[in-house]
């Protein structure tokens, strides 16, 4: 799945520290403004507690998870778009990626000042939602400038597209992102060519301070007020906490450090699931004693679009795909078993295949 997650932040956010903890490629985290480049890129593994219950019955040479590709995009700073601190560059960063996590700064730190000079996370939402808006407005008043001409001239369909756009732009005039319209899919047709970023899907990580990790602070709570009304999700994660817990190399101590802080998990590890969810991912299996693997498909993906996740060829021979569900695998312990129990399915063509399936897939080419 060529699908890549960006994240996104003013300078000094915390959100290259939140990077760092998540991949295995340590990009530079600085106090200093604008002293990144460029974009930092990590294949990060999506913690799934599911693969190491099924090798427990399975008992495989090795277990692959299924991964997704985040892209550290250099902070950014109040008038980016017109070339401000890193600038245009940036903003093009982001319009090549599917999904956003916006990382925002919600601790309180005299040694380490607020580019805007004071900790004010939903001031920090507005200017990058503005950075934003004014990059897409320039884009949908170019492609304005063009449907008026074709209109001019009698052109299909461009009159429609016309009043499709300039609804947009009149959203965008009032700070409007396009993400939190109701699009329907005859609209979007007349956007597809943009990729506008604010119509990106995103979701926020409030980096908080240590003590408060698990019940978040004051901060965070004018966030959740002021995202309530949009489609999106609220994380919370202690950054620098994060970042001490992944320097520790044995996973007692990591766990032990963990219950100290009163978490059961790495904030990251939800934050990386969150990630699969928002670029519309889903993950299904294959078990065997070679090994058991999480494939990622998209949401809604037939069997043999899912088989050609695995090969070209197991989708261009498909037969059939047999499956089970993992609950079902979980409970009874082998294939023998759900075959016993009337929980082994074969599907053809047509099956969409869902989160967790266990799958083996006949073909013949």
């Amino acid at each position: 799945m060529s699908l890549k997650c960006g994240i996104v932040g003013l300078t000094n956010s915390g959100k290259t520290t939140i990077f760092n903890c998540m991949s295995s490629s340590k990009a530079e985290a600085s106090r200093a403004a604008f002293t990144s480049s460029k974009s930092n890129i990590g294949i990060i593994p999506v913690p799934d507690d599911r693969l190491y219950r099924l090798d427990a019955l399975i008992k495989s040479q090795k277990i692959i998870p299924a991964t997704v590709e985040i892209v550290d995009i250099p902070g950014l700073a109040k008038g980016s778009s017109h070339g401000e601190g890193i600038g245009n560059k940036f903003l093009a960063d982001i319009q090549k990626t599917d999904a956003l996590i916006h990382v925002l700064r919600c601790f309180d730190d005299e040694m380490l000042p607020h580019i805007e000079g004071s900790v004010d996370p939903v001031r920090d939402i507005e200017i990058l939602e503005l950075e934003l808006q004014v990059k897409d407005l320039e884009m949908i008043e170019r492609k304005i400038q063009k449907y008026e001409k074709l209109t001019k001239i009698g052109e299909k369909d461009a009159r429609r597209g016309l009043e499709v756009l300039q609804h947009i732009k009149e959203n965008l005039d009032n700070f409007n992102s396009i993400r939190n319209l109701k699009l329907t899919d005859e609209e979007r047709k007349y956007l597809t060519d943009l990729f506008l970023l604010t119509d990106i899907p995103v979701l926020y990580v409030c980096n908080v301070d240590d003590a408060s990790a698990v019940g978040g602070n004051a901060y965070v709570d004018r966030v959740k007020e002021a995202v309530k009304h949009e489609d999106t999700e609220v994380i919370i994660i202690a950054g620098k906490l994060e970042a001490e817990i992944a320097e520790l190399d044995n996973q007692d101590d990591r766990m032990a450090f963990l219950a100290d802080a009163g978490l059961k998990e790495p904030g990251v590890n939800k934050l990386i699931r969150s990630a699969y969810k928002l670029l519309n991912l889903e993950s299904f299996f294959t078990a065997g004693p070679k090994e058991v693997r999480a494939w990622t498909i998209h949401r809604g993906m037939t069997a043999p679009q899912a088989s050609g996740v695995i090969h070209s060829d197991l989708e261009r021979g498909f037969i059939r795909a047999e499956v089970m569900k993992y609950d079902d695998f979980i409970r009874y312990g082998s294939e023998h078993a759900c075959k016993e129990a009337g929980k082994f399915y074969v599907e053809g063509k047509s099956y969409i295949v869902q989160e967790g399936d266990i799958i083996h897939i006949r073909f013949n080419v």
